[in-house]
């Protein structure tokens, strides 16, 4: 498959020499006319300037993020990234999801890691649809201000699209995960939805009172939707749906730095961006840069935790009273990290990476005192 034919080059303005020697242009290869090799290559930045999907973004400025992207310092450690360019939109909606998620599918099949910027947040479609051909079961996080489940015809793409998701056919839809939205902006039998269907939200508040509850729902994504929609309008003017409150600009970075590290995270997609929203100085496109620049920090300092049966690892066996009469936890000796298993009764195969799953030091406290953790009940319930 020949990307070239995907991909539209860089504006030809954005060019290395106008960027100081030590900024982050300087260790990105660029799709000026001519796609560079993919040998060797971590992440890809692909643009998106679909915005058909919503009924308000006119235009993705994706330049605008290029711009502040670029000149940004390169920061410590090392990896290969490529900026492929901006996806040629295809002549119906449609067509643009299939080809996002043809993209998606060979960077990944290359384990090659795509960071999709811009369009409406309804192209994750196209993101989700790239694990189709993989035959394991995906976990979703989501992080926005609002449920976008709704089924209604009349209803733009960008407000429904976790419908489609929820209800595509073959189901590989594991787990999702619903971060950062405001009480007050969703209907409240939206939530009993994802309830019903086992799903994980955790509202704005509540992520406020413990942030560190955040960092093993992250872990636990192998793909991420994020829309600047979640963030304070104060920060992010250019979220297109952004409200006084929400998270600040210093939460989704962290949110990003989290995400990186996440060993098993192999797609993030960053949607929403309004230019015409945004501030004279483009304050906003100034936000998405620096949450790309944290997740690609936070990449660098993957771990590469897996093999949970060798010595960088801890095993705990906490005996319990009731059912199950025990549970098993590991913890990283690389980054202190813990994990939980969660026996699969059905053994089909597809879950089998399931079993373990990542938890904090509060599930494992929680355990000893006899209590099951309600992140193995729902899991369990899903096996």
């Amino acid at each position: 498959m020949d990307l070239k034919l995907f991909f539209n080059p860089i504006d030809a303005s954005l060019k290395s020499e106008q960027f100081d020697s030590d900024s982050l242009i300087q260790s990105i290869y660029i799709n000026e006319s001519k796609i560079p090799s993919l040998e060797s290559i971590d992440i890809a930045i692909i643009g998106l300037s679909e915005t058909s999907g919503s009924e308000s973004i006119a235009d993705s400025g994706l330049k605008h993020i290029r711009q502040k992207l670029y000149g940004l310092k390169k920061g410590q450690g090392s990896c290969n990234i490529v900026d492929l360019g901006n996806l040629r939109n295809g002549t119906e909606l449609e067509e643009t999801y299939k080809r996002i998620q043809v993209v998606c599918q060979r960077l990944i099949e290359k384990r090659i890691l795509p960071i999709l910027i811009g369009g409406s947040h309804d192209l994750d479609i196209g993101q989700y649809l790239a694990y189709q051909e993989e035959e394991k079961m995906v976990s979703v996080l989501n992080i926005d201000s609002r449920f976008d489940i709704t089924n209604k015809q009349e209803q733009a793409p960008n407000l429904s699209h976790f419908h489609k998701i929820f209800t595509h056919e073959p189901n590989y839809l594991f787990n999702f995960t619903q971060l950062g939205h405001q009480s007050y902006l969703v209907n409240p039998s939206a939530e009993q939805v994802l309830t019903q269907l086992g799903f994980h939200s955790l509202r704005l508040g509540a992520m406020r009172d413990d942030f560190r509850r955040v960092e093993p729902l992250i872990r636990e994504a192998d793909m991420i939707s994020f829309d600047l929609s979640a963030i304070q309008k104060i920060y992010c003017p250019g979220g297109d749906q952004s409200v006084i409150f929400g998270l600040t600009g210093e939460e989704a970075c962290q949110i990003m730095w989290y995400a990186g590290m996440n060993d098993k995270l192999s797609s993030v997609g960053i949607y929403e961006y309004n230019h015409e929203k945004d501030t004279s100085d483009h304050q906003s496109a100034m936000i998405v840069a620096t949450m790309v620049w944290y997740f690609i920090e936070g990449f660098k300092n993957r771990k590469g935790e897996k093999g949970f049966q060798t010595n960088d690892y801890v095993k705990y066996v906490v005996a319990l009273d009731v059912n199950p009469e025990t549970i098993v936890f590991y913890k990283s000796r690389l980054s202190d990290k813990w994990w939980m298993e969660v026996p699969n009764m059905n053994h089909t195969g597809v879950y089998d990476r399931n079993y373990i799953i990542p938890c904090d030091h509060s599930d494992y406290e929680l355990a000893t005192k006899g209590e099951i953790p309600e992140r193995w009940i729902q899991i369990f319930s899903k096996l």
